[in-house]
């Protein structure tokens, strides 16, 4: 499943994906899924987890600045807050669009 459109609208990120469906997902559930790992931590070979410790979103941080394909598989946004290493893949975006929609 890939996207073949993806624009911002208003607080909202519209996907039109290969397959004719649309999703909209709000922005900020899209920044609190962020994957990266000073987000959602990193796993070591014990299976601890790693995390920085929660801090709290400025208004900016649910501002998308632009986004860029990575290769095939996925999308980096940048956010006005300067955060900018998270890489969706396509079947993340995907799952969390469908999860806000839900």
């Amino acid at each position: 499943m890939r996207p073949v459109d993806m624009q911002p609208v208003g607080t909202e990120l519209a996907i039109k994906w290969d397959d004719g469906t649309e999703t909209f997902v709000r922005l900020e559930a899209l920044r609190r899924a962020c994957p990266c790992a000073g987000c959602k931590g990193e796993v070591d070979i014990m299976g601890n987890l790693y995390k920085n410790p929660d801090k709290p979103y400025t208004p900016s941080a649910f501002q998308l600045t632009r986004f860029g394909l990575v290769g095939g598989y996925g999308v980096q946004p940048l956010w006005a807050d300067g955060h900018g290493t998270g890489i969706y893949s396509f079947d993340y975006l995907r799952a969390v669009a469908n999860a806000a929609a839900n």
